[in-house]
């Protein structure tokens, strides 16, 4: 996910960007003294991760692509180009890896998994730039607009079936089985949907604009951009189990969950190790890198969004 700098470099407009925190200086540790099993060139640059079981998708600008990767031997072997940025998110569902488009023509790319060609591009009126999308239920969930509305779309189309209301700021989905979450960064919370029948079935506090979510240990993990903090929010209760005060306050980031370790990344603080079972950072890499990531085949797949870089970090050599 491009930083707030980032879209501003871009702009011309880079001496209003916001600098990161300095983190958890007690926890620190050199980046580079982790070394990758793999490096990979994405494109012009590297942003979106998605686990498949035979496979690790990435998207990338300049050109725009998303590329597979085979995590037996940490190869790309294929590479399929799109005719819009993949700007907010990729998710694996139905058949397919599905991304949504900005440009002067948006709209959702459907590439099929079985050919690993582009087969569609359904246009839609507007796409959200560093949003997301979600495969829950029988369908696919986007936001459509900064207000709230979440377009359910139907997967053999592409096309919207309806648009539910969410709180203002509703921006990134997570489905969960039959279960979507998505949080609202214009009125912290965590908002849950019940995805086969479309209706809204709770809410809970978190900390600050929370942005991007994972899910995992019955609980749902929020990175909240206005402190730098995670919330651990207990998923059945819709109750806030912990805190965790990361320093990583800023825009961009991601956030990622593997058994018993939630992952962070920011640029200029690439990860960040926090244990599940009582949501404690134990461990912090500072340095250049980092952007989005997602954890699959025993390995953390973080993206260096300038680069246009994957690389591949064995869990191993991360965790205690």
């Amino acid at each position: 996910m491009r930083t707030f700098g980032t879209i501003l470099a871009a702009l011309g407009l880079a001496g209003a960007a916001h600098a990161a925190a300095p983190g958890l200086p007690a926890l620190q540790r050199p980046f580079e003294a982790v070394k990758p099993v793999a490096s990979l060139k994405v494109s012009g640059t590297a942003d979106w991760v998605a686990i498949a079981p035979d496979a690790v998708w990435v998207g990338g600008s300049g050109p725009d692509v998303v590329v597979r990767i085979d995590p037996r031997t940490n190869r790309i072997t294929d590479r399929v180009e799109l005719p819009g940025e993949p700007c907010a998110g990729i998710v694996l569902g139905f058949g397919a890896l599905w991304a949504p488009l900005c440009g002067a023509h948006p709209g959702l790319a459907r590439v099929d998994l079985a050919t690993r060609k582009l087969d569609r591009v359904t246009p839609l009126a507007s796409v959200m730039a560093e949003a997301g999308i979600a495969a829950a239920g029988d369908s696919l969930w986007l936001p459509i607009d900064d207000r709230g509305g979440l377009a359910r779309l139907d997967p053999a189309t592409g096309r919207i079936r309806s648009v539910l209301a969410l709180p203002p700021g509703s921006l990134n989905p997570l489905g969960q089985g039959d279960r979507l979450w998505v949080t609202s960064i214009k009125t912290d919370r965590l908002v849950a949907v019940d995805a086969r029948r479309a209706v809204v079935v709770g809410e809970a506090p978190t900390g600050p604009q929370p942005r991007f979510l994972a899910a995992g240990a019955g609980s749902v993990w929020t990175l909240n951009q206005g402190d730098g903090s995670v919330t651990r929010v207990d998923a059945a209760r819709l109750k806030v189990t912990a805190t965790a005060p990361l320093g990583l306050a800023g825009h961009g980031g991601d956030i990622a969950f593997t058994s018993g370790w939630v992952f962070t990344t920011l640029m200029g603080v690439p990860l960040t190790a926090v244990r599940a079972a009582d949501a404690r950072p134990v461990r912090q890499w500072v340095g250049p890198g980092g952007d989005s990531l997602r954890i699959g085949h025993g390995a953390v797949w973080l993206t260096d969004y300038r680069k246009g870089l994957v690389a591949r970090y064995p869990l191993t050599r991360l965790v205690p």
